[in-house]
């Protein structure tokens, strides 16, 4: 089975997989997957409250999540996409508890990494994207420090190459368009 489908295979059975962002190595699993999300965050030493972010390959995969968005908010979205921006946009309902902390917001973007956004297509969706280390230590730079770091714990590694970025994606707040992490 190539690497590309046991990730796939993973995700469909609640796993957590890992693979090349922008910048750094990322944790991710099925948005929907509430026991997944558990993993990533159990994974991570993460606390439950603070949230993860979604990452889609289009911006159409994330269109259940923009519901409720009026005209001028999506345009803002599509401007800034494909890339390193990340948005916090009204929960509408739709997001998993987990997925979005204890916030009324929920963090979205659509990645410009090719790797990424195959990735998404195979799955048909977005998908969860949280850095690949425990909480307080640098994030993953390679698939083998993700290896190292993590073991089985993760059910497959899409290898590639890291997008050439180097630091996260700018996070800004859609209501306000206040930036929070530039």
């Amino acid at each position: 089975m190539s690497e590309w489908a046991a990730a796939i295979a993973a995700l469909e059975q609640g796993g957590v997989i890992a693979y090349p962002t922008e910048g750094v190595w990322g944790l991710g699993c099925d948005p929907d997957d509430a026991d997944a999300l558990a993993q990533v965050i159990a994974l991570k030493g993460r606390a439950s409250d603070k949230g993860l972010i979604l990452i889609a390959g289009s911006l159409a995969q994330l269109a259940p999540w923009l519901d409720g968005l009026d005209a001028e908010q999506r345009g803002r979205l599509a401007a800034s996409w494909p890339g390193p921006n990340t948005w916090l946009i009204p929960d509408n309902g739709r997001a998993q508890p987990l997925l979005r902390g204890n916030h009324t917001t929920l963090a979205v973007r659509v990645s410009d990494h090719p790797l990424v956004q195959s990735l998404c297509a195979a799955w048909g969706g977005p998908l969860v994207s949280t850095s690949a280390n425990r909480a307080g230590e640098a994030p993953a730079m390679s698939a083998q420090a993700v290896s190292e770091t993590f073991g089985d714990a993760v059910a497959a590694i899409v290898d590639g190459p890291l997008g050439g970025r180097d630091r996260p994606s700018t996070i800004r707040d859609l209501l306000s368009d206040r930036v929070l992490r530039p």
